[in-house]
């Protein structure tokens, strides 16, 4: 009896590798609800400002691409985009304005990032389970601006900076449905900054085309930035949340 268990789950183990993709292409993008909370503070002797968040939602776009090959020493890529902004105050002095600042001057806060994660498959829907894990090499583009407000001229500043965040990605298809769960995380944390982006989703596959199999996603998107600048002066403390929807194509 045990050796007919064994060979049963060393079958099922065989069948489920040979069914996991040898290659594929996915590709989707969507809209992301988020709703911003949070803060940036500059200080250097007697100057300082404060930037705060209106808390007020906004929706903006993503997009997404996921290229797999059959090289296994070769990484997998995945590639995303994904803009947040925030609308907010400032006051006393910030950082490249002219002193005294206007009292709560109206600002705006823009990150964009583009992620380049090259990935391992540890599991590839073995059991109907994948499990990833890769670096996200992340291109973090942030711009802040400030409006003219009562003789102030106004106030543009953009930086741009390059982030390594450890990737992990886990999903689970379900049997006999073409539903699927799926999480992934970044994360990044070092010398009192942090960074994460945390997701979790269903999905539904349309099986009705062969080559081609459009699906819809629905999830939950957390993105954190807590970062303090390397001469200490600027600290920004940003979170982004909210529900995402989309639609996919797997080739």
């Amino acid at each position: 009896m045990k050796k007919i268990v064994t060979t049963l789950v060393t079958l099922g183990a065989l069948a489920s590798t040979l069914s996991a993709d040898i290659a594929r292409l996915e590709v989707g993008g969507g809209m992301w609800q988020e709703n911003p909370i949070g803060s940036m503070s500059y200080s250097d002797f007697a100057t300082t400002g404060t930037y705060t968040s209106k808390e007020e939602s906004r929706t903006n776009a993503y997009v997404w691409m996921l290229i797999k090959h059959p090289i296994p020493i070769i990484p997998n890529v995945r590639l995303e985009y994904v803009n947040v902004s925030d609308d907010g105050v400032v006051s006393g002095t910030f950082d490249g304005f002219p002193s005294p600042a206007p009292a709560n001057t109206p600002a705006n806060f823009d990150i964009v990032a583009y992620d380049v994660i090259p990935y391992y498959n540890l599991l590839d829907n073995t059991f109907w389970i994948t499990i990833d894990v890769g670096l996200d090499i992340r291109i973090m583009e942030t711009d802040y601006s400030v409006s003219p407000n009562m003789g102030f001229i106004g106030y543009n500043d953009t930086t741009s900076i390059v982030l390594p965040l450890a990737y992990g990605r886990g999903r689970v298809e379900i049997p006999a449905t073409n539903i699927g769960l799926e999480a992934d995380v970044k994360y990044l944390t070092y010398d009192g900054s942090t960074v994460y982006d945390f997701r979790a989703k269903v999905d539904y596959t349309f099986d009705f085309i062969p080559i081609i199999q459009p699906a819809i996603e629905l999830g939950y998107r957390v993105q954190k930035v807590d970062l303090t600048s390397d001469d200490e002066k600027t600290n920004m403390d940003m979170e982004f949340s909210g529900i995402y929807a989309g639609f996919m194509l797997r080739f």
